[in-house]
């Protein structure tokens, strides 16, 4: 294993895909296929976008986020799990605001290479919980993949003896992310 490949020890459930073109919309691409609610916590087992993390992962979040409350930081969850219907609307979305794919490519992966749509990234939320994992993280194997995006976990078991690997800039950078 290399320091650019996620851990995959096991499958997880999918979302089934929509048979309808409505599932752009994303009304209709809400929790069932990785939307995140408000204030959800890595310990909300209802919310898909949690649930269908790597169990690895999850339950290294899990140990960090129980060591972390000690010191008063709570982990939520902004991004986990996504369908690759979700992962395509972000997408969709982004190069609306960036302009372009190519600048949408700095903050948004496709659904056939984002670490979300595998189950094996973690968008960490608020200020206090980035800072902890930042210090604390490879502690638990996870480690901050990309410099441009504090807030994405990823889980490196090696991390927990030789610490993270160094971050690429952008996920542009990402030698996994040109499939």
């Amino acid at each position: 294993m290399t320091y650019g490949e996620p851990v995959r020890t096991t499958a997880r459930p999918r979302s089934p895909a929509s048979t309808s073109s409505a599932t752009t919309d994303r009304a209709v691409l809400g929790a069932a296929h990785g939307a995140v609610p408000g204030g959800v916590t890595v310990f909300d087992d209802e919310i898909p976008a949690v649930t269908n993390l790597d169990p690895d992962l999850l339950r290294a979040l899990r140990r960090a986020a129980t060591d972390a409350a000690a010191d008063g930081v709570v982990f939520f969850v902004n991004g986990g799990w996504r369908s690759p219907q979700y992962q395509e609307r972000l997408l969709h979305e982004a190069v609306a605001k960036y302009g372009s794919r190519e600048g949408a490519a700095r903050w948004v992966a496709t659904p056939d290479t984002s670490a979300h749509v595998s189950g094996d990234a973690v968008d960490v939320g608020h200020a206090a919980a980035k800072a902890w994992l930042s210090a604390h993280g490879a502690r638990y194997g996870l480690c901050q993949i990309y410099r441009n995006e504090p807030w994405h976990y990823e889980l490196r078991p090696e991390a927990v003896d030789h610490g993270c690997p160094p971050m690429y800039p952008d996920p542009t950078h990402d030698p996994r992310m040109r499939r």
